[in-house]
């Protein structure tokens, strides 16, 4: 079955479209449900399309807040219908010294990450500064409030909150549709961020665009529905689908943009 599922997606979404099966086959093989880490977009996209439209399992997912980038899925018997604990979602407020630090984002998640812990077992960093709040995997996050003790050369604190304390980011961009000569990551990010070919093709090779939260350094990658292109320094540019083409032979992209 894998090799036929394989043609869809990509070589190196492989092994996550394996991991997905089983995690199909484990509630189906157990009648319990199953919880994964954090997902980025395009994972989630993954699970959903090969879930299908099956009636005996349901799949949800949560964040921590409505409109998470990052989320925990949360495969489920067609018996269950799942409340917020059941999700194992953590969310801390970063406390500091906000009259003489400033953090940014990259700091925090950098700062994360440095306790040891995979990227999955963090959801998304929501900000309203100069308030932060970091959300956790709950299996987690005790060792987390241990060992997460500065961010930068700043001390911190974590200290939990409920779900109705989480911070909802303000709704930020806006849907735009594209016209591209092809799917090629150059042609979009130039489409998408209003640049030439050339100057996307630069960025591209410096390392300063990332698919799906993966650095990608060559132009030709073609993008799919679902992909979430990140440039550094101009912000991130969704795909929400490829609507088909033009009468000459053009791709119109539906995208929704978020600049930095």
């Amino acid at each position: 079955m894998s090799q036929h599922v394989y043609q869809h997606y990509r070589v190196e979404e492989r092994a996550f479209v394996d991991q997905v099966l089983d995690w199909i086959m484990q509630v189906e093989q157990q009648y319990a449900p199953k919880l994964t880490d954090f997902l980025d977009p395009r994972q989630l996209a993954i699970a959903k399309e090969l879930l299908g439209n099956r009636s005996d399992i349901s799949l949800y997912s949560h964040g921590g807040y409505q409109g998470a980038e990052r989320q925990r899925l949360l495969f489920a018997p067609d018996y269950m219908v799942p409340e917020t604990d059941d999700y194992g979602i953590v969310c801390f407020e970063i406390v500091y010294p906000v009259k003489f630090v400033t953090l940014e984002h990259s700091n925090v998640l950098g700062a994360a990450m440095n306790v040891g812990l995979d990227r999955v077992k963090f959801g998304d960093i929501v900000s309203n500064p100069p308030r932060y709040q970091l959300i956790v995997a709950e299996e987690v996050a005790s060792f987390v409030q241990r060992e997460l003790t500065s961010v930068g050369k700043a001390t911190i604190k974590l200290k939990e909150k409920p779900p109705h304390e989480v911070i909802i980011p303000a709704e930020e961009g806006q849907p735009q549709q594209l016209i591209v000569a092809s799917l090629r990551l150059d042609a979009v990010l130039a489409q998408g961020f209003r640049l030439s070919r050339a100057k996307a093709s630069a960025l591209i090779q410096a390392g300063k665009v990332k698919v799906n939260f993966q650095i990608i350094d060559a132009g030709s990658f073609e993008v799919q529905p679902s992909d979430v292109l990140s440039l550094r320094g101009y912000g991130r540019l969704f795909i929400s689908s490829i609507e088909g083409q033009t009468r000459r032979a053009k791709f119109r992209l539906s995208t929704f943009v978020k600049k930095s």
